[in-house]
């Protein structure tokens, strides 16, 4: 047998792998993760938005440390966490396999389509991996705003590394934008199983959709303009996480309502990825 032989043998197995049932369970399981997250992170957010008229308040992160950190507090909770970190696995691998031999749809085996998985595929690892280690106990990693911090400062130590910081703010905002033209456009149409849908089913999922991706863009967005700033001033402290960002929202005019809007469709988001762990093509 052959090196051709053998390496078409591999791929083909590797397909076979990524269409198996045990890769569509794992995908929709991460769904079903996400999902939890992102509702957790938005009923956060709603709290803190009305815990205090002035805007402030709120003891609670509205951050992947904090809805882990309400997980935790429930019973069973630490079965629960360690439940979501596999889902999360789950959802990695498949976008890893969506990576190596493209994905569902006409248009799946694009480069630049197993490009944006392969980038999936290492944001997915990251969270599976934040989760996994919260779960067994570690927390010193739980706030995303600290670890934002962080990262700004490692990166701007680096040769050229305030443009590095500013270029990769510039993508996060671009990154943002991205999520809610998509969401307004509905492109997730394309990778749902609409047949299967009644129409108040899909009105539904639009509802959840839409709202829920614009909120996250806008979401991202924030991230991106927080660390664009760090970048311009020299200063990594200006970096933010999601519940500094959040909390920012604040500060805006009626800000308390902007950012109790923006919760809203956090928790939207969470109930879409629902919808998708069961219509989603896989």
């Amino acid at each position: 047998m052959n090196a051709r032989t053998m390496s078409l043998r591999g791929r083909s197995k590797g397909r076979q792998a990524a269409n198996s049932s045990a890769m569509d369970a794992a995908a929709r399981w991460g769904f079903m993760a996400r999902g939890t997250i992102y509702l957790l992170i938005g009923l956060l957010a709603l709290q803190i938005a009305f815990a205090d008229v002035g805007g402030g308040g709120g003891g609670e992160q509205a951050d992947r440390g904090g809805a882990l950190a309400e997980i935790g507090e429930q019973p069973m909770g630490s079965v629960l966490l360690w439940a979501l970190g596999v889902g999360l696995v789950g959802m990695s691998l498949w976008r890893l396999s969506e990576a190596l031999f493209g994905a569902s749809g006409p248009d799946g085996r694009k480069a630049s389509k197993r490009l944006l998985s392969a980038g999936r595929f290492v944001f997915y690892g990251f969270v599976a991996y934040s989760v996994l280690t919260f779960a067994a106990g570690d927390k010193s990693g739980s706030s995303g705003d600290q670890q934002s911090r962080d990262i700004t400062a490692t990166a701007m130590e680096q040769p050229g590394g305030r443009w590095i910081v500013g270029i990769a703010g510039a993508a996060i905002i671009g990154a943002g934008l991205w999520i809610a033209v998509r969401a307004l456009r509905r492109d997730y149409h394309k990778h749902l199983k609409l047949g299967q849908m009644s129409r108040k089913v899909r009105q539904f999922v639009d509802v959840t959709g839409v709202g829920g991706g614009v909120a996250r863009g806008v979401l991202f967005g924030g991230i991106g303009v927080f660390v664009l700033q760090a970048a311009i001033e020299y200063e990594p402290d200006k970096a933010k996480g999601f519940d500094a960002t959040l909390r920012s929202f604040a500060d805006a005019p009626a800000g308390r309502w902007l950012l109790a809007l923006v919760a809203l469709g956090l928790v939207l988001f969470g109930v879409f990825s629902f919808a998708m762990a069961r219509w989603r093509k896989v």
